[in-house]
């Protein structure tokens, strides 16, 4: 996988596409959309049916943490009770590179990267993790592929206004992946995301502190070594600062506020104790001549 930052929440990231076809919408649908018909939807099915197809190809072109990877070991640990979240059934993957990001798609897959689990304890994980699943349950990532649909202006706007779901060709999925990199959510829906995280946290018991400590992890290291990948990849959220400035100030008012200290970090798969053998060993004894 290219290493590249992509924006946190983002929909999808198409990269490895060059074999993928796609059930999406038609050129048809999209003169409707392209027009402002309101006649025309974008349902949520649909938007499920083109995540479903595009996760599984981003899977098939990225290492994925295997079930006896520490990384997957540690994820399901921490997420593994969250299956279902406000009636969206959620699975969790591990991807084995070192940018520092997550993403969920319209069809519930959350996929973590390496790097994002090096630098977060398991508190501060899922504060972001639930900031992705609120995309999800807030139907973002329903609206940021429609969006992308409008942008790129992939097909006719002169065709009619069908609806129908039809095959788009690997030239036609390269354009949308390029389209869908570069949209945003918008900062209205970036903070009710936020506050679905810390709603999260504070539903499931777990410290909602750890909300505020993710987002200072997130504007430490824009002022570091690794600044310029942060910067690309926080282009189009709020400021981090600010963002856990807010986290804070609703712990604070929760009676909720402590200062976080973050916990130990290990992505290292549990070592399997190694079987002991005893030897017996029969003493050799000698009888005395009387």
């Amino acid at each position: 996988m290219k290493k590249e930052f992509i924006v946190l929440g983002i929909l999808l990231t198409v990269f490895g596409f060059n074999q993928m076809n796609a059930q999406i919408l038609s050129d048809k649908a999209m003169g409707a959309l392209g027009k402002g018909v309101s006649g025309f939807t974008f349902s949520d099915a649909d938007a499920v049916a083109l995540a479903q197809q595009s996760i599984a190809e981003l899977d098939a072109n990225n290492p994925v943490a295997g079930p006896t990877d520490g990384y997957a070991i540690r994820l399901n640990r921490v997420f593994g009770k969250h299956a279902s979240t406000d009636g969206v059934a959620l699975n969790y993957k591990v991807y084995l590179v070192k940018d520092i990001n997550a993403f969920a798609c319209a069809d519930g897959s959350v996929r973590v990267f390496a790097g994002l689990m090096d630098v977060m304890d398991d508190n501060e994980l899922l504060a972001v993790i639930g900031h992705e699943i609120g995309h999800v349950v807030n139907h973002d990532t329903r609206d940021a592929i429609k969006a992308a649909y409008k942008k790129e202006a992939l097909l006719d706007v002169a065709s009619s206004q069908s609806g129908k779901i039809e095959t788009l060709t690997s030239s036609q999925l390269g354009q949308l992946g390029s389209a869908m990199i570069d949209s945003k959510h918008s900062r209205k829906q970036e903070s009710e995301a936020d506050s679905f995280s810390y709603n999260f946290m504070k539903k499931n018991g777990y410290d909602v502190n750890a909300v505020e400590s993710a987002f200072r992890i997130l504007q430490n290291l824009s002022q570091g070594a690794e600044s310029s990948f942060i910067t690309k990849m926080m282009s189009s959220h709020p400021d981090s600062g600010k963002r856990a400035d807010d986290a804070k100030k609703k712990a604070t008012k929760d009676g909720l506020y402590n200062a976080y200290v973050q916990q130990k970090i290990d992505n290292t798969a549990p070592v399997k104790a190694k079987a002991t053998t005893t030897k017996t060993t029969a003493k050799k004894t000698t009888s005395k001549k009387k």
